[in-house]
């Protein structure tokens, strides 16, 4: 499996492309190609255009959960699709993998939509909607895992806004955050959004959902900004366990959460353009 960040907080030295507060990765599995989130504006397209990577050509998309950060690219996207539809020019309509509430209207009081701005029926319109809370395998190596079960008690314990589901409003657990998991001959490679299920909890759905406890790697947000002492602790003691060969930790991981996390395992640096390449 390749994977080609196109998105994230930053960039690399050296490395000439645009960066913004947000996730998306590109990933190449045999001859698949999936878009795993859209990041916060047009800026993943811009620079997939520069790497030589056509949007237009994957096979799936996979949304890791509904917040803007990851899915307000998704209208430039959708604006790309009709373009070449216009032109009269072939294009793909790929699978659009996510939790069934990815559509469900997110906001914070006095502040306003901090949710996917396209509708369900929009999405309809161009692409294969696979809305599941279940597991869902898009390659025998590479799985959507679903809604992740909550089962320790130092991750996910406070809501972020409020969400609109069924005509009721509630405060927002953030229930359809997700992530992929890569199984490989020599164990797994975790390719988290945002992890607000808690990356703990995300990399113990990943060990159930494969059978395999051996960790290669974790890409993408642990959700650690200002955790608590007892909160970052008890993560670093729980990953410890689970004893991953390296970590690429970023987005909404903070710096003093990334220090801690470089006791664990061999920390190595993130940013748009980075390509890592995991065996099968």
């Amino acid at each position: 499996m390749k994977l080609t960040v196109l998105v994230d907080n930053n960039t690399l030295i050296d490395h000439y492309f645009l960066a913004e507060p947000g996730v998306s990765y590109y990933i190449e599995i045999d001859d698949m190609k999936v878009l795993f989130d859209t990041g916060y504006s047009d800026v993943f397209i811009k620079n997939a255009a520069k790497m030589g990577i056509d949007l237009l050509d994957i096979d799936a998309l996979v949304l890791s959960h509904a917040h803007l950060d990851h899915t307000w690219g998704l209208q430039h996207l959708i604006q790309a699709y009709a373009e070449r539809r216009f032109e009269n020019r072939p294009a793909k309509r790929p699978a659009l993998i996510a939790h069934p509430s990815v559509f469900d209207r997110r906001f914070i009081p006095g502040m306003g939509d901090i949710g996917c701005l396209i509708s369900e029926e929009t999405a309809r319109q161009h692409f294969d909607l696979q809305l599941t809370r279940q597991p869902r395998w898009l390659h025998p190596n590479l799985v959507f895992l679903g809604e992740i079960e909550r089962e320790n008690d130092f991750e996910a314990t406070y809501p972020i806004g409020r969400i609109h589901h069924d005509e009721a409003e509630a405060d927002d657990f953030l229930l359809d955050d997700s992530s992929l998991a890569y199984k490989s001959s020599q164990g797994l490679v975790i390719v988290a959004g945002c992890a607000h299920a808690g990356i703990c909890n995300t990399v113990a759905q990943a060990m159930r959902v494969c059978n395999d406890h051996r960790m290669i790697d974790i890409i993408g947000g642990f959700h650690l900004l200002e955790p608590t002492k007892s909160q970052l602790h008890d993560t670093i003691e729980q990953m410890k366990k689970f004893r991953p060969n390296a970590l690429h930790a970023c987005h909404c991981t903070d710096f003093k959460s990334r220090v801690a996390l470089s006791q664990v395992a061999d920390l190595q640096e993130v940013g748009v353009g980075l390509e890592l390449i995991y065996e099968s």
